[in-house]
């Protein structure tokens, strides 16, 4: 079936951000996320699931371990399980990606308590 977000499952998260899966199966995820401006999801990490960022619109901050990576659109990032991380739209337009975890990250995320 061709997919796109007109015909994907949608749902809200954090902020007001957006998302629509894709792909949802026992062993894949595929996601297209929009988060807006000023926006970032909870410090957290998978047991499981490697998961890939492919930036579609914007400049993403990532928060992988210790470090802080800027992702501009056309490149992505890998992260591997066990990695505390979390996305960051601190620029003054949308931020659209997708996210493609394997397994599906949704039951295999643990938030760090201190964020």
């Amino acid at each position: 079936m061709k997919k796109s977000k007109e015909n994907s499952e949608h749902y809200i998260w954090g902020n007001n951000c957006t998302g629509w899966h894709l792909v949802k199966s026992a062993s894949l995820s595929v996601i297209e996320e929009l988060m807006p401006p000023n926006t970032q999801e909870k410090q957290h990490w998978h047991n499981n699931a490697q998961q890939f960022f492919r930036i579609l619109k914007g400049k993403a901050t990532f928060e992988i371990g210790n470090e802080i990576i800027t992702v501009e659109s056309g490149n992505g990032i890998h992260i591997q399980p066990k990695v505390p991380h979390r996305i960051r739209n601190d620029q003054t337009e949308n931020l659209e990606f997708i996210v493609i975890s394997v397994p599906p990250s949704h039951g295999d995320r643990f938030d760090e308590s201190n964020t």
